[in-house]
């Protein structure tokens, strides 16, 4: 896994900003609305996914009455029941596999809005299942090293069950099977490890490295993708140049 640079790294890097959009609400709202209608359960303690959306939005800041008026639409039907879940799938520039996760009470407006931003963005849309093998659902820890050793956090995590972990500037990046996710994220909270962040995610098996002028076009459509209400994850298998990455963060 070490030596790729990824959209995850792009995505952390612009945290800040990217927190300050006024749809982010909207988007963690939805994830746990659904989150506790397909899980089964309002309770967070009984419903892991849930447990995962609800942690997505406190580090958010996204204030608790907020969350909870979530929790009960998710377990009260209403107008929980018009969103839906649909996977989107494509191609970006240079051949590069997307994958958008999408919550929705409108099809005809994703889908109109997806494809005009993979248009005007050097991409398209493809057919269900044409890069959806490209990828693995996996889980993905983010530890954030502090003052701690992150060859103590790669330890606890490979204990724990991890399957990868590397070290990214100064976190570190904790790769699991999707069922091993909660029981990896618990033994290193248990260690006093700062938990930046988990959460189940598409990991590519293979990346596609990119130039600079190919990786600034791609970094732009995703960007563009991400931004739209409806989008709630990009997946890509795009592999970024450093520079590139680095200038496009600052």
């Amino acid at each position: 896994m070490g030596g790729h640079s990824h959209w995850s790294q792009v995505k952390r890097a612009k945290g800040v900003a990217d927190n300050k959009r006024g749809a982010l609400f909207t988007k963690l709202g939805r994830e746990i609305t659904v989150a506790g209608r397909e899980g089964g359960s309002t309770d967070i303690d009984a419903n892991f996914r849930l447990r995962l959306a609800v942690q997505r939005a406190r580090d958010a800041n996204m204030p608790n009455e907020t969350i909870e008026r979530a929790i009960k639409r998710g377990g009260g039907g209403g107008d929980a029941n018009d969103l839906a879940e649909i996977t989107y799938e494509g191609y970006g520039p240079s051949g590069v596999a997307i994958i958008l996760e999408v919550v929705t009470d409108n099809r005809n407006r994703s889908v109109s809005e997806i494809r005009s931003a993979m248009t005007r963005g050097g991409g398209n849309l493809g057919e269900a299942g044409c890069v959806s093998w490209l990828f693995d659902s996996k889980g993905v820890i983010i530890v954030e090293a502090g003052d701690r050793d992150p060859d103590e956090i790669v330890l606890a995590a490979i204990d724990a069950g991890a399957e990868d972990v590397d070290v990214v500037d100064s976190s570190v990046e904790v790769h699991t099977r999707t069922e091993d996710l909660e029981q990896v994220r618990r033994a290193l909270q248990e260690h006093d490890f700062k938990i930046e962040s988990a959460e189940l995610t598409k990991l590519a098996k293979t990346t596609i490295s990119l130039g600079e002028k190919e990786a600034l076009q791609t970094l732009k459509l995703l960007d563009r993708l991400e931004e739209l209400e409806d989008v709630q994850r990009v997946h890509s298998n795009a592999d970024f140049p450093d520079e590139v990455l680095a200038a496009y963060s600052d």
